[in-house]
């Protein structure tokens, strides 16, 4: 098993999990990084100024995590797992509690802008359910088309993928109601899709390699676009794994299959910078709250099933520091 290449410049998370990492989510006010991994376990780690990393608290689920967020006040994170539950743990006092459940494992988990104790659950199970977390019982729960795979949510905007490449975009303020239905722009399996940080479009990406710009304003549809990405010179396909925005650029970053991670301007359709190929597959990206920071876990991102998630790894986290010229959209790169 070849070891997976540290980029020269980028800090490695001490301690991390012992199985792949399934989710990254930082703090929405302080520099900590909560993390849930195939090991069942959510660790959060606080990032020091230097880059250095130290462990700060942990639970356990009772099968797989596979995802994590924060709460929008900083004080809480949730997350979902093959139990099929997910979990909260309250920061100031350490205590954890379930908040929610569904019939087949919990895929994604999203506080919503619309309150601080207002949760959406995705899952296999073909449901997302909207939860208030001071309740046993879900506030709202709406029927999909298959199952969910990934899931994310902006303002008023909650983007949905399934399986069989549905695409549901929901108005909050109608939150149980499906407000468009429609086929993903990809003509494969959707992997990721994540919201423009204004709210009025996404991303999507699929296992071919490919990432669709979409905005919802209909006098908007214009500037909806696609383009190849994680493909290697050999003509070999990736898995788009991963999208993150950036919190103040709108530029964005996207993580393959291929070990690679790029930041793009969907305005100038450009690509801002593409890392060096690292021996491992990237499954999951985020950037902190104001985007100094780009975290990647090099880990096994199962995009060829069982057989090839071997137990002696990588499963590894890095924090990259960006460079304000790596991540500014082009127009502003170019003064007058």
């Amino acid at each position: 098993m070849m070891q997976a290449r540290q980029p020269t410049s980028d800090f490695e998370v001490a301690s991390p999990p012992t199985d792949s990492v399934s989710g990254l989510d930082f703090s929405p006010v302080a520099d900590y990084l909560a993390v849930s991994s195939w090991d069942n376990q959510i660790r959060i780690y606080e990032v020091q100024p230097n880059g250095s990393t130290t462990p700060k608290a942990a639970y356990a689920h009772e099968a797989p995590a596979l995802c994590v967020t924060w709460s929008k006040d900083g004080t809480k994170v949730v997350s979902g797992g093959g139990d099929k539950a997910a979990r909260m743990m309250d920061i100031t006092t350490g205590q954890t509690t379930q908040v929610a459940e569904h019939a087949e494992p919990i895929r994604c988990v999203k506080f919503l802008d619309q309150g601080q104790s207002i949760l959406a659950t995705g899952s296999w199970d073909k449901t997302i359910k909207y939860w208030d977390t001071r309740s046993p019982q879900p506030i709202g729960t709406v029927q999909l088309p298959e199952r969910l795979y990934t899931m994310d949510t902006k303002g008023n905007l909650l983007v949905a993928g399934t399986a069989n490449r549905h695409i549901l975009l929901f108005d909050l303020n109608n939150p149980t109601t499906i407000f468009k239905q429609r086929l993903s722009p990809l003509k494969w399996q959707t992997r990721a899709v994540s919201c423009f940080t204004d709210g009025s479009g996404y991303a999507v990406g699929s296992i071919e390699g490919r990432l669709a710009i979409q905005y919802l304003e209909q006098q908007k549809q214009s500037l909806n676009f696609s383009f190849r990405c994680h493909r290697d010179e050999a003509k070999n396909v990736y898995s788009v794994n991963a999208i993150s925005f950036h919190p103040i650029y709108g530029t964005f970053a996207t993580a393959g299959s291929d070990g690679t991670y790029c930041f793009w301007d969907k305005g100038s359709k450009q690509r801002l910078k593409a890392s060096t190929k690292m021996n491992g597959t990237i499954a999951c990206t985020t950037f902190n709250r104001n985007g100094a920071i780009f975290a990647y876990a090099l880990s096994y991102d199962w995009t060829k099933g069982y057989k090839f998630a071997t137990p002696n790894g990588p499963h590894k986290i890095y924090l990259h520091a960006v460079n304000d010229d790596e991540i500014r959209p082009r127009d502003m790169l170019c003064p007058g």
